[in-house]
């Protein structure tokens, strides 16, 4: 049986039976009745309204509240575009009193312009409340934004900082950006000392450094966590090293945290910093490396591509720390390629930076409006949760795959080096073989 015969479009949404008369009254089933709606939308969008209104208001009062909402707003739509606002207002507010229905959300939002419009500011803010219990996450910050220039405008200047703060992304701090950093300073300055180790470790005069430091013979003997560990872990000699990098971090990590939210936050520094370490684990010269640089790289990469990709919409302050973000990563690789700093480990920038872009891409930012949610119609040609997980979700595959592929090259690679066997050969455990029994060669990332 094809589709036609079964009442359905190519598409697979229901079609109007054929002969159909919008102007004999009687009960529709329900097939037919979301035809009708849908045949009005496909008219209200060809600038036909006078017919979109008739098959409108043939669907209205239907027992299902949900097909009921959505010819009421579509009524309102024909309505205001024909400039019968007070009709059109009517409808939408029909629809907010059907409960809560597809449509109702959207009904909201048109009462609340209406209400502008009208200048009834209170009532509108009275609607735009509603929106902001019933908004999709991506509409959050632009109904915040709006509660907040209302409440300035009826003269509540405290409610109105309270709302332009959640619009940013900013109405609560960065904890997980100063809870990252305050992890790392700590774990650094207890490595310094040289004396502090790691509980349940079999080496316990191992310094804390030198078991959590990127040391590649040892993640190919099967020391893993030192792909994310070696994050915690900074020059020893040199305290300038921890400063700049948590300065970095500060900088970088609020701004995705704004954008994205603490959980995607914390999910992208770990990921570019694991990232990071295969890259160097692939392609860097060095027995060890230490540092948490390819990370904070990682979140510049995020942080350029919402701001310029996804056109992310931030408050003054952000936009001037977003702006210099570019100029910093070129200025970081060229110092770091020119040797100017010394033993800079290069693939980890890079392999950081490349794994932040590419998630970012994927991944518009949440927590703030950007460019396309602003052009965005509520309800209209909106893509479902499924929809839009579908490319986060295939982006991470991918780089989960990339970074697997990574570890099997590196760790043939550093199989094949004669350290590799010196270390496997030792009567001491390998997991506590440190550094010391090597010849000083050592990156900081």
């Amino acid at each position: 049986m094809d589709r036609a015969s079964e009442g359905l479009r190519f598409d697979g949404s229901p079609m109007v039976p054929a002969g159909f008369d919008p102007s004999v009254s009687g009960p529709l089933d329900r097939p037919t009745a979301i035809a009708l709606i849908r045949q009005a939308d496909e008219l209200l969008e060809a600038g036909e309204p006078e017919h979109a209104l008739a098959l409108y208001g043939r669907t209205i009062g239907a027992s299902d509240p949900d097909v009921s909402a959505a010819a009421l707003y579509g009524l309102g739509n024909a309505l205001y575009r024909l400039d019968r606002d007070a009709e059109a207002l009517g409808a939408w507010e029909r629809v907010t009193t059907l409960g809560d229905t597809p449509a109702t959300y959207r009904a909201w939002r048109q009462v609340a312009a209406a209400r502008v419009r009208g200048g009834d500011l209170s009532g509108a803010l009275d609607a735009y409340r509603q929106c902001e219990r019933r908004a999709p996450a991506s509409d959050k910050a632009l109904i915040a934004s709006r509660l907040g220039w209302l409440s300035k405008e009826t003269g509540n200047t405290r409610a109105a900082g309270r709302y332009f703060a959640r619009s940013r992304g900013d109405s609560l701090p960065s904890l997980m950006t100063y809870l990252i950093i305050g992890v790392t300073v700590v774990t650094s300055l207890m490595a310094m000392q040289g004396g502090a180790t790691l509980p349940g470790q079999l080496n316990p005069g191992g310094p804390l450094e030198q078991q959590l430091e990127l040391n590649k013979i040892l993640v190919a003997h099967g020391d893993l966590y030192r792909l994310l560990s070696v994050v915690l872990v900074h020059d020893p000699n040199d305290i300038l090293h921890l400063l700049f990098n948590m300065y970095a971090l500060w900088y970088a990590g609020q701004l995705v945290e704004r954008m994205y939210g603490a959980r995607l936050m914390l999910f992208f520094y770990v990921a570019t910093g694991i990232a990071a370490s295969i890259s160097s684990y692939v392609f860097g010269d060095s027995v060890a490396a230490v540092g948490a640089s390819g990370a904070i790289f990682g979140l510049f990469g995020i942080v350029l591509v919402a701001t310029r990709y996804h056109r992310a919409v931030l408050d003054l302050q952000s936009r001037a720390i977003a702006s210099q973000v570019g100029f910093l990563i070129v200025l970081n690789l060229v110092l770091g390629i020119s040797g100017v700093f010394g033993n800079v480990d290069n693939f980890v920038h890079i392999g950081g930076l490349v794994a932040g872009l590419w998630l970012a891409l994927a991944m518009p930012p949440g927590r703030v409006p950007t460019l396309a949610s602003l052009w965005h119609t509520p309800g209209g040609g909106g893509k479902s949760r499924l929809e839009q997980m579908g490319l986060p979700v295939l982006a991470v595959v991918a780089l989960v795959a990339i970074l697997v592929a990574g570890y099997f090259v590196g760790t043939s690679r550093w199989q094949a080096d004669p350290l590799y066997r010196y270390f496997g050969s030792t009567t001491a455990p390998v997991a506590t073989v440190t550094l010391a029994q090597l010849p000083p060669n050592i990156d900081i990332g």
